[in-house]
């Protein structure tokens, strides 16, 4: 059986100490399935280079009590993450990051700052209108900065929701900052932990 902590909405939710005011779980009413797992490895491997390799970290999700088809659906949105990541990393030296072999190439070329990015109409279909609006408030925010937020339209496009659930986003963007190396500051996360029907329009 799961572990009780892991429950969509529990309020007892493992949780990294010094990010939200409370748990994600509690704080996030996301759907998705394979959400629950991305926040389990979040909070149990504070950066992605402690995260272990595919088959041992797929052993220690079937511990944790999560579902094959779960796991692998993770691991898959994982594998792209990973080399999103590792594209955008400034001064890459080839290391693997979380160990995840790469799903495709991510191109991603620098962005003037007066440039402005048109998203397509599968990008609009897929993500929806609230949840693009929060991806440009992030970025006017100055917290999302142009590389981040390809990653999280890449990773966003690989997610499962017609349209994408705005609290899945959020962790989306959370997974992003994990996978690069960096703690979100105190404004990412009021937002990124803000329950989703709580907040207003930007």
């Amino acid at each position: 059986m799961r572990d009780e902590g892991l429950v969509r909405g529990a309020s007892q939710t493992r949780f990294s100490p010094g990010l939200c005011a409370s748990p994600i779980g509690a704080q996030l009413r996301y759907i998705g399935r394979m959400f629950e797992v991305l926040v389990y490895v979040y909070e149990n491997y504070w950066q992605g280079d402690a995260c272990p390799e595919p088959r041992q970290l797929g052993r220690k999700l079937t511990a944790a009590g999560f579902d094959a088809d779960e796991i692998e659906a993770a691991l898959t949105w994982l594998n792209g993450l990973q080399l999103a990541a590792h594209h955008t990393r400034a001064g890459a030296t080839g290391e693997e990051g979380i160990g995840l072999r790469p799903e495709r190439p991510v191109m991603m070329q620098p962005q003037s700052p007066d440039s402005l990015r048109v998203y397509s109409v599968a990008e609009q279909d897929h993500l929806g209108a609230q949840t693009l609006g929060f991806v440009s408030f992030l970025e006017s925010a100055g917290v999302l900065p142009p590389h981040m937020r390809e990653i999280v339209m890449d990773r966003a496009m690989a997610a499962p929701g017609e349209p994408l659930a705005l609290d899945d986003l959020k962790i989306i963007v959370l997974m992003v900052y994990w996978s690069v190396g960096e703690e979100p500051d105190a404004l990412v996360l009021d937002e990124l932990c803000d329950d989703a029907e709580a907040r207003t329009a930007h």
